[in-house]
């Protein structure tokens, strides 16, 4: 059997399976040509939905913020790593191309935000944009969900921080500037590698590595408090790399660093081992024995704390290594404190 071409611009390169259907469909190279052919070079589509509600709890103990808000399902950054790819199939879709090529778009989202903080029983809590897909996706430029939803948080003053690897932000440094004078945003770039060869496979539709470095930059230079996630970090791959990305990153504006072990749960893991196969033969297997020994022997963990740490000794290397650069790098650097103590119930009139 021929292997098909390489997808450009994708990471996943097939559908992985549905846990929640009990019929799938697979399209074989060998016998359906025309079918996968088609399917194979199928562009983004957009699925218009209007949710009842856009803010979700956060119930993780891994994360320290309470609520967080999500414009899109589904990303076109294509990060092969992701674990959001998983949350696709609760709406009939694929861990795989579809998460990618798919895209949820929650047009109602602003209003359904506003509607939440006009609410009597609404206390001034930090939002997080991107809890699960990235805010500033490509879809973001057409929609423009996250702008108008960033224009209701600075309306009623009420915090936002922000996780994202596009530069997409930039086009927002009005309104975010605004709200930084308020004590109301904090941003995370996240920054995977410096390595422009692996991040065109790893993560095919995001922004370069020194784009990234360039928005920390430009967002420190018009006072918005920035920091970055070193994340995540895939032993073999990329964590011989977290001492130059602290260094650079502080030295581009970051006021904070952190780090997340990669996880492989769900479809993630069938699709992982086999992007990483064909990426990069010679070092696959290795890579994959490390990821399960920071994970209890398993590319599925679900454990809380270790699923975003690992354990064993390897983690301890991974964790010693970046506290001894962000020690050396973000010893006098603090992010300030959010505000809640300005929340205006019912908004202000004008805001510019």
């Amino acid at each position: 059997m021929n292997t098909p071409p390489k997808i450009k611009g994708r990471g996943a390169q097939h559908n992985s399976g549905n846990r929640f259907l009990q019929q799938t469909t697979e399209i074989s190279p060998e016998y359906s040509y025309e079918e996968e052919g088609s399917f194979r070079d199928k562009r983004t589509t957009y699925l218009v939905e209007h949710p009842k509600k856009v803010i979700n709890e956060i119930t993780s103990p891994d994360l320290p913020m309470g609520k967080s808000v999500n414009p899109y399902q589904g990303c076109e950054h294509g990060c092969i790593y992701c674990y959001a790819r998983n949350t696709h199939e609760y709406f009939g879709y694929s861990a795989g191309l579809e998460f990618e090529q798919k895209i949820i778009v929650k047009k109602n989202a602003p209003e359904l935000l506003e509607k939440e903080l006009n609410k009597k029983s609404w206390k001034p809590t930090p939002i997080l944009f991107s809890g699960n897909t990235d805010c500033y996706q490509p879809a973001e430029r057409e929609f423009e969900l996250t702008r108008q939803m960033l224009q209701v948080c600075l309306k009623y003053r009420n915090p936002v921080a922000i996780i994202t690897k596009n530069a997409l932000i930039l086009r927002d440094q009005d309104i975010l500037g605004e709200m930084a004078k308020l004590g109301l945003v904090k941003v995370i770039m996240s920054v995977t590698t410096l390595n422009e060869n692996l991040r065109r496979v790893l993560e095919p539709r995001t922004a370069s590595a020194i784009k990234r470095l360039q928005v920390l930059a430009s967002l420190s230079k018009n006072g918005i408090p920035v920091g970055v996630n070193v994340a995540p970090i895939i032993p073999g791959l990329n964590d011989h790399e977290i001492p130059e990305i602290i260094k650079a990153a502080a030295e581009y504006g970051a006021l904070s660093a952190s780090y997340t072990i990669v996880r492989l749960n769900g479809s993630v893991g069938e699709l992982f081992e086999e992007w990483i196969k064909v990426s990069f033969p010679n070092k696959a297997d290795k890579v994959l024995k490390q990821i399960k020994e920071l994970h209890g022997g398993t590319l599925n963990d679900s454990q809380f704390k270790r699923r975003m740490r690992g354990e064993g000794v390897y983690a301890e290397h991974i964790k010693q290594l970046f506290h001894i650069y962000r020690s050396r790098h973000f010893a006098d650097k603090t992010m300030p404190p959010f505000n809640t103590s300005d929340f205006q119930r019912g908004g202000q009139l004008n805001l510019f």
